[in-house]
């Protein structure tokens, strides 16, 4: 399937208008017409090759939003037409003691949504700067959100995750207190995150600028962590 991009040529170019290829339909495979895509810092690093081993062209973004648009003949949870979310992994060895315990992060074998090596052309991963992705349906989130909201729900997918998981960890709610440093991308989410919980939310920034910010998001307090 021929479709069109947007990723970066070199290191040091703007990103271009490109197209790719992607594979053709597996049997446990689901293929997604791409609606809403995140921003994360990595792609800027990985675009840059400020992270080593980046492929040109790199084709960016594991915060990613579409619709169903086919489904393998073996797949059982998703339909034509569904809202999903695809995040930052899209295949692993699904064999290993960690993918068997959800933890395909710390498997070997895992493979990353863009700039991880794959067997299908171009020799690697190309990300969400498109039209559209085909994954296997195991690394298909089903979105539940009213359509007016899937821009919103795009970086939940990496920066959300990101910040939730270890409020969840920690059992974060009512009558506990939850410290929240820097207020830039995952700051944001973790205050609206810790609020939402419940949580008692203190907001420590060196920007005196992001206190009204802070608040709006849900803070209860902001520490400015270097104020004169």
């Amino acid at each position: 399937m021929n479709v069109k991009a947007i990723g970066a040529l070199t290191s040091n170019t703007p990103l271009e208008k490109l197209n790719i290829t992607r594979r053709s339909l597996g049997s446990e495979d689901v293929s997604i017409e791409i609606l809403y895509c995140g921003v994360c810092h990595s792609d800027i690093h990985q675009a840059r090759s400020e992270w080593e081993g980046t492929h040109y062209p790199c084709v960016p973004s594991h915060e990613i939003v579409g619709r169903v648009t086919a489904v393998g003949e073996d797949v059982s949870s998703f339909y034509t037409g569904d809202l999903v979310g695809i995040g930052c992994i899209v295949d692993s060895c699904k064999q290993c003691s960690e993918c068997e315990a959800g933890q395909e992060n710390y498997c070997d074998d895992m493979t990353g949504t863009y700039n991880f090596p794959t067997i299908d052309s171009p020799g690697y991963t190309l990300g969400g700067y498109s039209q559209h992705i085909v994954v296997h349906e195991r690394y298909v989130s089903s979105i539940r959100h009213d359509p007016s909201q899937l821009a919103a729900v795009a970086p939940l997918l990496c920066a959300g995750i990101t910040t939730y998981s270890p409020l969840k960890h920690w059992n974060i709610g009512p009558r506990k207190k939850v410290g929240i440093v820097g207020i830039g991308g995952l700051g944001h989410m973790g205050i609206k995150l810790a609020h939402a919980m419940g949580a008692d939310v203190v907001a420590f920034t060196t920007s005196e600028s992001k206190s009204h910010a802070a608040y709006s998001l849900g803070a209860d307090s902001v520490v400015l962590s270097h104020a004169p």
